[in-house]
């Protein structure tokens, strides 16, 4: 792992932009430390740089968490396949004509899984060498697909903090029964391109004795800010 960068931020947050390999990341640390590790990601291929991502990050980094994120296979700036931005131009014309796009979703959101996990658990191996992370690991983030995977295939994960906003492909959803961890489970009520029924069956698939779900009237942005403060007690109940 190899640091580019570093900023230092209010509240005694450090924030360093890092590679690893072909992997660009970022790692937010508070000033005391070790601090247990809250691997963060943002929906379906979006960049480590967006803006809602960095201020939870930031927020959670200040509340005593090392909080780490990536752009993983296909995601932010890293390449795609040509597959991939066919199945993205196809997407935009059936939405924009109304068309169902379910199966679209299916054609690049299930492999960019796949592609992503391996990234993840390579980021997670070095992040864990640090003198300044510690576990146990949270996960938190929009990208509930992958957080699924990860928390199926990963044992180090310990809790993890899922929105349900995004796309889950019928693999993960399959796979949420085999998801035992604590759970908080985001939905906002009128989310424009989650249908609520979706989500609250996903929500009854998981297999975790001790979930909780938070449903806020508002779209798919309008999460209320004290979400991220209910976010930072529930991490605090399970990694410290």
């Amino acid at each position: 792992m190899h640091f580019t960068s570093e900023q230092h931020l209010d509240d005694g947050v450090l924030e360093r932009e890092f590679t690893l390999g072909e992997i660009p990341g970022t790692l937010w640390t508070p000033a005391i430390a070790p601090a247990p590790l809250v691997l963060m990601a943002h929906n379906n291929g979006l960049s480590k740089a967006d803006p809602r991502l960095v201020a939870r990050a930031r927020y959670t980094a200040a509340r005593g968490y090392a909080v780490a994120t990536i752009d993983a296979a296909g995601c932010g700036d890293r390449p795609r396949s040509a597959a991939e931005e066919q199945a993205r131009a196809h997407l935009r014309q059936a939405m924009q004509a109304g068309e169902p796009v379910e199966e679209i979703f299916e054609s690049f959101i299930g492999p960019m899984v796949e592609k992503a996990v391996p990234d993840w658990q390579t980021t997670l191996d070095a992040l864990l060498e640090l003198p300044e992370t510690a576990g146990p690991v949270g996960y938190s983030g929009g990208w509930t697909a992958l957080g699924i995977r990860l928390a199926v295939v990963e044992p180090r994960i310990a809790a993890a903090g899922f929105f349900a906003g995004g796309f889950v492909p019928r693999a993960q959803r399959e796979e949420a029964g085999q998801v035992t961890i604590p759970l908080l489970f985001l939905l906002q009520w009128d989310d424009e391109g989650n249908p609520r029924q979706r989500a609250l069956d996903l929500f009854d698939a998981f297999g975790s004795k001790e979930k909780t779900l938070h449903a806020n009237l508002g779209g798919h942005t309008g999460t209320p800010w004290f979400e991220l403060e209910d976010g930072c007690r529930f991490l605090e109940r399970h990694l410290k």
